[in-house]
């Protein structure tokens, strides 16, 4: 099976790890990841990861994602979602002046205190497992950034809105810091991830499709689809067999960071880090070339 990356729109009710399994057999792959996993109760982009592709899931983890939230007012529920049991019930008399006014104050960079139910770990144990076993932990709390946050229909006790995040943004814990802004407490009443970094629930292809197609390979969107946006550098034979050999490369004027690292003829080599003085280190590297194993 040729490597690259599926666009899975994921359905509710099933696991990120169920669907990367399901993607993984109809594909015929004997290695596959994911770019960042998606709750079962939540639906939409899931980044199925073949091959060599795996290799590359850092900067799609790293991404800026988008979903659509439905936020149901009034009611606050153990998992900050509809799967929880209720707690409270509170009556919800709010005007779209104060959810706008209110929503302000999440826009930017904010701190967030990572839920319990998350798979976040605490001493290698997830922190669900230690909820289901009613054990509360003390968890630090993290900066994340709400790039946008758009009301897409305010119909209280239902708000329906549009975030853009970066990474390691719960939204469960955001829609239940919006009721307590609000007065009225709330849970995340459904959740779809319409994109992630460049990539777009649009493009994508349910199981549904994936089973119904004579030929998988279409459906994979190649290694250098993955690495586009990146700062770039070419080199030649020579280099690339130095670089997979584990040895660093003096290149003058590459801009220092993350670099998309491709060979005279196109293909993708993999990800370097361009350091100070023009220094080039391998990061993560697809399987040398037929041609390039025998300099090694």
């Amino acid at each position: 099976m040729t490597d690259g990356a599926l666009l899975l729109d994921k359905p509710v009710g099933v696991t990120s790890n169920r669907a990367l399994q399901e993607a993984k057999k109809l594909l015929a792959a004997k290695k596959a990841g994911h770019g960042g996993t998606l709750d079962p109760l939540a639906s939409g982009l899931l980044l199925i990861l073949v091959g060599e592709a795996t290799k590359f899931a850092g900067p799609m983890l790293d991404a800026d994602k988008e979903y659509l939230a439905t936020v149901r007012l009034g009611v606050t529920t153990t998992t900050a979602d509809a799967e929880g049991e209720v707690l409270e019930q509170k009556p919800v008399k709010v005007s779209a002046e104060q959810v706008a006014t209110a929503l302000e104050r999440f826009r930017g960079p904010i701190d967030q205190l990572p839920p319990m139910h998350s798979a976040l770990k605490h001493e290698g144990v997830p922190l669900y497992k230690h909820a289901r076993a009613g054990r509360t932990i003390e968890r630090a709390m993290r900066r994340v950034a709400i790039h946008e946050l758009e009301v897409l229909q305010c119909a209280p006790p239902i708000l329906e809105l549009r975030v853009r995040c970066s990474k390691g943004t719960y939204i469960r814990t955001l829609a239940e810091d919006i009721g307590a802004a609000l007065g009225t407490g709330a849970h995340l009443a459904a959740l779809r991830r319409t994109r992630a970094g460049r990539f777009n629930v649009a493009d994508a292809v349910t199981l549904d499709q994936l089973r119904a197609m004579p030929d998988r390979r279409p459906a994979l969107l190649p290694l250098r689809a993955l690495l586009e946006g990146l700062p770039s550098a070419e080199l030649d034979a020579d280099a690339e067999a130095r670089l997979r050999n584990g040895q660093s490369l003096k290149i003058s004027g590459l801009e220092t960071g993350l670099l998309a690292l491709y060979g005279a003829d196109g293909q993708v080599i993999g990800l370097g880090e361009a350091h100070a003085e023009g220094l080039l280190k391998p990061l993560r590297l697809t399987q040398a070339a037929e041609k390039h194993r025998k300099t090694l």
